[in-house]
């Protein structure tokens, strides 16, 4: 998405240092931000002068306005671009953040949609922003089994889909399970349960998996249930927001008619589905304004990154809010929830700790 707009020219190290410290001043404040204000709380090494005569060239060239005669400078949409392309710094989740998001993984695990919402709702809280969750589903059949053991008496049957979609259910039952007879009854469900639909299970299957796993018997009946409801499960491409009140708190949006806009689109869900459909997959999106092809509130920014399993996307988790927000914390909140997710889903993570920071 970096593509919509052009750049207005090379930018010296000094122009850039003045540019991201407006922008960062003005994501914490929400006020214009002058050469006063650089000088003495953003501990910029130049004279007013020269500050305000490299602030009237970014204005010049696109990075900056001036909203009122007498007023410092704001961002423009093309100054949150750059920021976001060149000049913003990673922001590191700390111990807290991680603790808080691992937990939520740990504990709210099975349903792809569960897990997409309840990971929504928590990016809300942490950002303060409005928090998007979109997931895609559709009736398909197994191609493959696989699971992962949550407690002693509880699994999660994973199902990768003929179409490329992930689907989960969690499991109870009353006897104790372990890799040892989970792997013996996932190598059944593969034998008689994959590239068909509940209809075309027969009775003489479910006895001859229950023959088979013996003493463990008793997970046949609860897995095979776990399937159908599944399968049989199908819905379009649903769309949830969480922590809409959350807009109210910016000034972006105080106005009844801005209001009016902001909530106009959040009810035309089309235009997120469309935007996420010609997204990249193997990144963050991340997209300021409207851009002539939606009805996105032009003072608005809306993150994303889809979750992708065997080159399917099964969902997105994303963020809207004031085109202001803080870029660097809601990219690395999202990054590090979608990539565990899908390391769950995958088999490849695990959640009790974390090694990716």
């Amino acid at each position: 998405m970096s593509g919509e707009l052009v750049y207005g020219g090379p930018l010296s190290e000094r122009k850039k240092r003045i540019l991201r410290s407006i922008i960062e001043a003005h994501i914490e404040n929400g006020e214009p931000i002058g050469s006063k204000y650089l000088v003495t709380s953003a501990e910029i090494p130049f004279s007013s002068a020269t500050i305000r005569n490299e602030m009237a060239e970014l204005e010049e060239m696109g990075y900056l306005e001036q909203p009122h005669t007498s007023a410092g400078r704001v961002p423009t949409k093309l100054g949150y671009r750059f920021y976001v392309d060149a000049l913003m710094e990673s922001y590191k989740l700390t111990a807290a953040e991680i603790v808080t998001l691992n937990n939520m993984l740990k504990s709210k695990m099975g349903e792809m949609d569960t897990i997409i919402q309840t990971a929504s709702k928590l990016v809300a809280n942490l950002t303060n922003y409005t928090s998007v969750a979109i997931k895609a589903s559709e009736k398909e059949k197994v191609r493959a089994f696989s699971y992962m053991v949550l407690d002693e008496h509880k699994f999660l049957l994973v199902m990768k889909m003929t179409g490329g979609s992930v689907k989960t259910k969690q499991v109870g039952t009353d006897i104790l399970v372990d890799d040892n007879n989970l792997s013996r009854l996932i190598s059944l469900l593969n034998q008689f349960c994959v590239n068909v639909t509940p209809d075309e299970i027969t009775y003489s299957a479910i006895v001859k998996m229950e023959s088979v796993m013996g003493d463990s018997a008793r997970l046949v009946n609860p897995a095979v249930k776990a399937f159908y409801n599944a399968v049989s499960a199908s819905s379009d491409t649903d769309v949830k927001f969480a922590g809409v009140n959350k807009l109210l708190e910016y000034p972006e949006f105080s106005s009844v008619e801005q209001l009016k806009r902001v909530f106009s689109m959040l009810e035309n869900k089309e235009d997120f589905i469309d935007i996420l459909s010609k997204s990249d997959r193997n990144k963050v999106n991340v997209f300021i304004g409207d851009n002539g092809e939606s009805k996105f509130a032009s003072n608005s920014a809306f993150i994303f990154r889809t979750l992708t399993v065997d080159d399917k996307v099964v969902g997105a988790i994303g963020v809207f809010g004031p085109s202001r927000m803080d870029y660097s914390k809601v990219i690395s909140t999202v990054e590090y929830l979608t990539q565990k997710i899908t390391g769950i889903i995958e088999g490849k993570t695990l959640i009790e700790g974390d090694d990716s920071q």
